[in-house]
């Protein structure tokens, strides 16, 4: 089974409520969305939570919330996302909510790294340096001329073991 995910038949209410809610929201501004079928469920393919474009950008999307605690995703699941995300031409975004907050949005390099390779959101880096829905639509279109990340971002996932050597080094090259 997927590292990070429940096993089939376990009941994740509030997660699955949250997901959908996501998707609503994205819709209301304007996003075809698409919440993955087999999200959250074992499976051998990993696939991200929710999928969005309009037409202009597209986002490939691991959802997270909390009453308040930090949220923490493995490495696996950040890798999995980073993964889909290259080959499917999409963004890759890990939406964060916190209870009464609204989502935030973050680029997996921009998490951070814990000891054992894991990502983790605070609430308060949420609402202090993520980004809001608003800014997903003002990103305009996802290219091949987008910024490429920044090399030692990339350096640090590989050396974490977030990355394999080879696709960091497909990164840089671009």
């Amino acid at each position: 089974m997927p590292v990070g995910r429940r096993p089939a038949g376990m009941s994740n209410a509030k997660g699955d409520r949250r997901e959908r809610e996501l998707v609503n929201e994205l819709d209301a501004i304007g996003f075809a969305v698409m919440r993955a079928p087999a999200s959250g469920s074992a499976t051998e393919r990993e696939l991200p939570d929710v999928l969005a474009g309009d037409g202009e950008a597209f986002y490939a999307i691991e959802a997270k919330s909390s009453a308040g605690d930090p949220i923490y995703l493995t490495g696996e699941e950040i890798e999995a996302l980073i993964y889909f995300a290259q080959n499917f031409g999409a963004r890759p975004r890990v939406a964060a909510r916190f209870d009464r907050e609204a989502w935030y949005f973050f680029h997996p390099a921009d998490l951070y790294a814990t000891d054992s390779a894991n990502r983790r959101v605070k609430k308060e880096t949420a609402l202090e340096d993520g980004e809001t829905m608003d800014d997903l639509v003002a990103h305009g279109p996802t290219t091949d001329d987008e910024p490429a990340p920044d090399v030692l971002d990339v350096f640090q996932a590989v050396a974490d073991g977030t990355l394999e050597p080879e696709e960091g080094a497909a990164m840089v090259d671009d």
